[in-house]
């Protein structure tokens, strides 16, 4: 199964190709599961894969590299189209494929009735091979062909409903942003190409040891500004709010099992290189994700937008992630992003399928009592919100208290601000549950104002939403077995397992813990359930009255919360007053001085040359007198001449 790893990719692309040729005559549903189909073949296909490679010992699972072709062959750099199969690439093949199966499915009966129906599913699986081809690609160059694929498909796709002003605004600023991100990853290559003469990760990584410390930390945090850009950290993270613009299974499958979780993956890949780095690297790292985590958590407890809250909270945890990568957690960053994928999915999925029964209405404050008409999707919400604020023994639970724990042997300072997160995360995902799905039902009363009328009654979704909302309920119970502490408790077998399966590409990289962690694990533990348990009660307290009375805004939901502490608005009004001075200044400089100077010359030549083309007009009289006035002046000349002498 091993050499059938280019089918991972291909079978996406498949589906992509045919649905350009065929997609206007499937129509809607078939070419929705055409799609879908082609996803779940390429899980299979996955699963396949990663049942030979656990068949390998452990020393012989990153080795395996399957050359397609020589891609760039250009003088000393030569770039082949390779995969790589190693537990890293496949652990990321599974959920992409994995979650993505289920988000294709669920877009089958979200999308029903879009007069763009294949055309959605065309950009889905183009999505779905971009991503699988940056995380498979053996070297920077397939991995960055990859990273612009998927910038290029969450435009597509964020501004799906472009006829909307904000989703082709949002669909613009995703694009934009990511560019900067992009040309952080691009310095990285030249640098890597400058310092080993490859681009090969296995080159890369493994010339990191006699590299420089400057050369290795260069490569690493110009990396981290592509990561940023991709997943969406301080300062680039503005474009991810703006994201949900796109459809709802968009949301669901950028923010929890492709583009953002990119970042994270190639910071992961690169672990030899941080490792080779200044000290100050992974530090950087680490404070840029604590401070994202805690940002974006104060933003959510104000937001009223059912989807805006969960793409903060996407935001937070993908704080925790470099939080972990910055402490040395390799092990812990890739457990988190698996559980995030699966209770991430879920809650987006969730927040779908109360949009299509409230009648795409995504207000909060419109809604209420949601779970006596929508039970299964109630249910299975509470699922991912348990999993989110860390209640043992949802998966979220174990992942993130993974990462404090080697956050708390890094630095007290940086676990308190992790602690910190994990309390508002309980509180602003509780607030959601309270208000879409406790309390009084306030969609009569929204409806009214917006003078709708007829049957607006909210419903339970289709089968084809509802079946993925409960394979990912199961994955958010379960899903932290993969990763078991070492507690007196937990048999020794079931301990760990993720670490020991991605032993052979962070082994010798990943943080040792103290004894006093060691020793603390269990207490830290403690405390983080004891965060939880006070986020949950202090929302409760807070909206409880909301049971009986209508909605009205809490005390922790100040304005400037609700808008982002400011932070976007400045930027945009830095780009367009003083920043768009500043490209107008820069434009006229390039098109005068630059430019001038190169069409200057230019000019000159010509000038000169048209003046003295003048005389060679062809005439024959006109050289004839030429000749004569200058045997004249030779003469004159010599007369003179003479006459001095």
């Amino acid at each position: 199964m091993l050499d059938l790893v280019w089918l991972i990719p291909a079978l996406p692309l498949a589906g992509f190709l045919l649905i350009l040729l065929f997609g206007r005559k499937l129509g809607d549903p078939k070419s929705g599961y055409l799609a879908t189909t082609m996803v779940v073949a390429s899980f299979a296909v996955t699963v396949g894969v990663y049942f030979d490679l656990i068949s390998l010992a452990a020393d012989e699972r990153s080795a395996h590299v399957q050359r397609l072709f020589a891609w760039v062959p250009s003088g000393a750099l030569r770039v082949d189209l390779a995969f790589l199969a190693d537990p890293l690439s496949l652990t990321m093949c599974l959920f992409v494929t994995g979650v993505g199966s289920l988000i294709h499915l669920y877009a089958v009966g979200y999308m029903r009735g879009d007069e763009r129906f294949s055309k959605f599913f065309l950009y889905l699986n183009l999505f779905a091979f971009s991503m699988l081809m940056l995380v498979l690609g053996s070297n920077m160059l397939v991995t960055f062909l990859g990273w612009e694929g998927v910038g290029a498909c969450s435009y597509f796709l964020i501004a799906f409903w472009h006829e909307k002003a904000s989703a082709a605004t949002a669909g613009k600023k995703a694009f934009i942003t990511n560019r900067v991100g992009d040309w952080g990853f691009m310095m990285a290559m030249f640098i890597a190409f400058w310092a080993v003469g490859s681009l090969d990760y296995s080159v890369v990584n493994g010339g990191a040891a006699g590299m420089s410390p400057t050369t290795s930390t260069a490569i690493a945090m110009f990396c981290f500004v592509g990561a940023c850009g991709k997943s969406a950290q301080l300062p680039l993270y503005l474009w991810l709010p703006d994201a949900m613009e796109g459809p709802t299974p968009v949301s669901a499958l950028i923010h929890a099992a492709t583009m953002v979780t990119a970042g994270v993956y190639l910071m992961v890949r690169i672990s030899p290189l941080l490792d080779a780095a200044d000290s100050y690297a992974p530090t950087v790292i680490a404070i840029v994700g604590a401070a994202t985590a805690l940002f974006a958590a104060t933003i959510a407890v104000a937001q009223n937008d059912i989807k805006r809250v969960l793409a903060y909270s996407t935001i937070s945890q993908l704080g925790y992630m470099f939080l972990a990568v910055g402490s040395g957690a390799y092990v812990a960053a890739i457990f988190h992003m698996v559980t995030h994928a699966f209770f991430k999915a879920l809650l987006f999925l969730g927040a779908g399928s109360v949009i299509h029964g409230m009648h795409h209405d995504q207000d909060m404050r419109h809604m209420g009592a949601l779970r006596k008409l929508m039970p299964i999707t109630a249910f299975t919400f509470i699922v991912g919100w348990l999993a989110i604020v860390g209640v043992p023994p949802f998966a979220g639970f174990w992942s993130k208290d993974e990462i404090l724990l080697f956050a708390y042997d890094k630095s007290p300072i940086l676990y308190a601000v992790g602690l910190v997160t994990a309390l508002l995360t309980a509180y602003y995902m509780t607030r959601q549950v309270i208000l879409v799905f406790f309390g009084k039902a306030r969609w009569h009363d929204a409806h009214e104002e917006h003078g709708a009328h007829g049957d607006l009654t909210p419903h339970e979704s289709p089968a084809t939403m509802v079946l993925p909302l409960i394979v990912l309920a199961g994955l958010s119970m379960v899903g932290g077995l993969i990763q078991l502490p070492s507690w007196s408790w937990i048999p020794s077998d079931l301990a760990h397992r993720l670490e020991d399966w991605l032993g052979p590409i962070v082994h010798g990289q990943e943080h040792e813990l103290t004894l006093d962690a060691h020793d603390l694990s269990g207490t830290l533990a403690l405390v983080a359930i004891g965060c939880a348990v006070v986020g949950i009660t202090l929302a409760v307290l807070v909206y409880a009255k909301h049971k009986t009375g209508p909605f009205k805004a809490g005390p922790i939901e100040p304005k400037i919360l609700a808008d982002g502490w400011g932070y976007d608005r400045a930027v945009s009004w830095a780009m367009g007053k003083p920043g768009r001075k500043a490209f107008d200044g820069i434009a006229w400089a390039d098109a005068n001085i630059i430019d001038g100077a190169v069409t200057g010359s230019g000019r000159l030549v010509r000038g000169t040359a048209q003046q003295i083309r003048k005389v060679q007009s062809g005439n024959v009289r006109n050289y004839a007198a030429a000749i004569g006035g200058g045997v004249v002046l030779l003469l004159l000349w010599f007369v003179v001449a003479r006459g001095l002498l």
